[in-house]
């Protein structure tokens, strides 16, 4: 585990584990690499290097009071990349992340990348807009400022009921994953954690999907209550080439921690396919 200092003088917090063909995880919000655990265990395993960092004012980064938007955080992950010269890699993007993903692609371009997986990712635009009317009110992002502002501890703990789909019959309930959500996110920086929620609702990402010219897996679930799959998901898979989308039926937001084995074995055999 390191560190990183940004050209902006940011710490920026990274994990880089194994070797073989490089695999880089970008979280979602408001957690860290550390919801990635069962990834970097699988893949480390598996012959990959596994690199996952993070995003400044989440996890063990630096809290910055400037610089928490998107097109910092893509130029930070730019950063990282080049320090690491890594090469033929595989990005991987959960929510926030998959914004972060593809708008580095947008800013920096594909010379480095072989491969791209999006998850439960927000691209191309969450919020609900006269060009977006599968997208989710504006009134709701506001709830989510709100509750991170003035009750925090709190909010992350009730967010992740339908976060990972514990309010559906057929899924259990299971604390520890609800108490780790919480000490993840509660790490961060609130005023950084605060910007990031305009980043991942109002940002438009399609120009920087359209730029994607690598093979891409699309994962979403179809019960996410997050990230609506219509307005993403689907509406991605139509707008980056050579994209496949795999949907998960009954599937979570959180679906690569609470179906980690099917999920890891579907991003393996779409990177070795």
């Amino acid at each position: 585990m390191s560190t990183f200092t940004t050209t902006d003088g940011t710490g920026i917090f990274y994990k880089d584990w194994g070797s073989g063909q490089p695999i880089l995880f970008a979280h979602g919000w408001p957690l860290s690499s550390d919801a990635w655990d069962q990834q970097m265990l699988f893949f480390s395993q598996n012959g990959f290097r596994v690199i996952a960092h993070d995003r400044r004012s989440h996890g063990r980064s630096d809290q910055t009071f400037h610089g928490n938007n998107m097109d910092q955080y893509a130029d930070d992950l730019a950063e990282l990349i080049e320090a690491l010269d890594l090469k033929d890699l595989i990005l991987v993007g959960h929510s926030t992340g998959g914004g972060e993903v593809a708008h580095y692609i947008g800013r920096h371009g594909t010379s480095r990348v072989a491969k791209v997986v999006l998850v439960g990712a927000v691209p191309p635009q969450m919020l609900r807009t006269d060009a977006n009317p599968d997208g989710t009110p504006l009134e709701v992002f506001d709830a989510i400022r709100e509750g991170t502002a003035k009750n925090r501890a709190q909010f992350f703990f009730d967010l992740t009921i339908p976060f990972y789909g514990f309010n559906r019959d057929h899924v259990p309930t299971n604390d520890g994953l609800r108490e780790n959500f919480r000490r993840i996110g509660l790490q961060g920086g609130i005023k950084g954690q605060y910007d990031c929620i305009h980043e991942f609702s109002e940002v438009d990402y399609t120009r920087d999907l359209q730029q994607i010219d690598r093979p891409t897996l699309i994962i979403h679930g179809d019960d996410d209550q997050i990230v609506p799959i219509k307005a993403s998901a689907h509406r991605a898979a139509e707008i980056v080439a050579h994209a496949t989308l795999k949907v998960y039926a009954g599937g979570s937001h959180g679906l690569a921690e609470t179906e980690a084995d099917r999920f890891n074995a579907d991003v393996l055999g779409f990177i070795r396919g």
